[in-house]
C-alpha cells in the first residue's frame, strides 16, 4: 500500500490493508512517499510501516503487488516515478478509485482497458484517450494493472486479490465475515450522476451550520480499522460531520490491522462518539454487507436522502431497506 503523506484517501488506502492483513498469506507494507504520518481524507491520521526509500532499500526487486489509492497530489513525480518504476520490476499494479489518476499519469494504462470512479470519467477520457474506459465492471485487470470504480470497490477487489493469494476458501470466509455474497466483477457504473436531489440534500447539509457536530473516533488497541473507515469515511461525507481521533492517553495506537494510528490535536471536549460496526462477525441471517450497515446507521442519524448522497460519492448500489 502506498500513501501520499500529504492526503490519502481513508477507505481506499485502510480496507485493503486491513483485509490482506485479516487474510494472511502474504507479507502486507503500509508505504509512505517520505517518513512521518500520513493524513487521510476525510478523516484521521496513521504512521506506515516504512517509507518507499526504506522499502527499496529492503526490497530492491520490488514488491509482487502495489495498491494505489486515491491521492490529493496525484502529479506528484515522486509517486509517478515510484509507481512506475514498480510495474517495470514486475508487480501488478492496482489503482483503488481516483488511485487510476496516478497509474494514468504514470504511462501504465495507455492501450488498455480501464474504469474509474464515476465523477472521473469524462476527464479521464479526455485527459487520457488512449485507454479503453468502461463502467460496467467493478474492477479491470488488463495485463499487470488493475483498476476499479469508486471507494466502495475496495473491499471487493480486496476479496479478489486475497483469492488470487490464498485462495478461494480464504476468500470466501473473509467474505462471510463482511457480510459480502459475492466480490464478482458487473457494476451499474451509467446508474451513478450527479442529480438535483443530490445537489439539494449537499447545498442544505453544508449551509445548516447549526446542525453540523463532531464526532469523535475513539481509537482503543485492538480495534475492528476496517470498520472504523467505513464509518468515518462515510459519516465525513455527509456534509454534516467532522471526524476527530482520539485515543485514551493520547498517544498512538495499534488497532486490529496493525496499523498504528494517531490521535488529532485538541483535547476531547464531550464531542458524541463516532457510530460504528461492532467487531463482530455479521449475525447469522443478515447477509448485509458491513458498508450497507454502516449507511444505515448514518440514515438513522441524519436521514435517507444524506445516506443516499453519501452512497453516490462511494458509488455504492445501495439495498433499500
Amino acid at each position: 500500500m502506498i500513501a501520499h503523506n500529504a492526503n490519502t484517501e481513508l477507505e481506499d488506502f485502510v480496507v485493503p490493508y486491513a483485509v490482506l492483513k485479516r487474510a494472511g498469506g502474504a507479507d502486507v507494507w503500509a508505504l509512505g512517499l517520505e517518513p512521518g504520518p500520513v493524513r487521510f481524507f476525510p478523516a484521521l491520521r496513521a504512521r506506515p510501516d516504512a517509507d518507499i526509500a526504506a522499502f527499496d532499500q529492503r526490497y530492491p526487486d520490488g514488491a509482487d503487488y502495489v495498491i494505489v489509492p486515491a491521492v490529493h497530489d496525484d502529479d506528484d513525480p515522486r509517486l509517478l516515478a515510484w509507481v512506475a518504476g514498480q510495474a517495470r520490476k514486475g508487480a501488478v499494479v492496482i489503482g483503488i478509485c481516483d488511485g487510476v489518476w496516478v497509474l494514468a499519469r504514470a504511462g501504465l494504462l495507455e492501450g488498455r482497458e480501464a474504469v474509474s470512479h464515476w465523477y472521473s470519467r469524462g476527464a479521464l477520457a479526455d485527459g487520457f484517450p488512449g485507454v479503453r474506459w468502461r463502467q460496467d465492471r467493478r474492477y479491470v485487470a488488463d495485463g499487470n494493472v488493475v483498476t476499479t470504480t469508486g471507494v466502495s470497490a475496495s473491499i471487493p477487489v480486496s476479496l479478489a486479490l486475497v483469492q488470487a493469494l490464498a485462495g478461494p476458501s480464504r476468500a470466501q470466509s473473509l467474505a462471510r465475515e463482511l457480510g459480502e455474497g459475492e466480490w464478482g466483477g458487473p457494476h451499474p457504473g451509467e446508474g451513478f450522476r450527479l442529480g438535483p436531489r443530490h445537489l439539494y440534500t449537499a447545498a442544505a447539509n453544508a449551509v445548516a451550520f447549526w446542525r453540523h457536530e463532531t464526532l469523535v473516533a475513539r481509537l482503543a488497541p485492538g480495534a475492528d480499522d476496517l470498520y472504523l473507515a467505513l464509518a468515518a469515511d462515510a459519516f465525513a461525507r455527509s456534509y454534516r460531520t467532522s471526524i476527530v481521533g482520539r485515543t485514551g492517553d493520547a498517544g498512538p495506537v495499534t488497532l486490529a490491522s496493525g496499523l498504528v494510528y494517531l490521535p488529532d490535536d485538541g483535547a476531547d471536549a464531550g464531542e458524541a462518539s463516532l457510530p460504528w460496526l461492532a467487531e463482530k462477525p455479521v449475525a447469522e441471517g443478515e447477509p448485509r454487507a458491513a458498508l450497507a450497515r454502516m449507511l444505515d446507521l448514518l440514515q438513522d442519524r441524519y436521514g435517507q436522502a444524506t445516506a443516499d448522497f453519501v452512497a453516490l460519492q462511494l458509488e455504492y448500489p445501495r439495498p433499500k431497506r
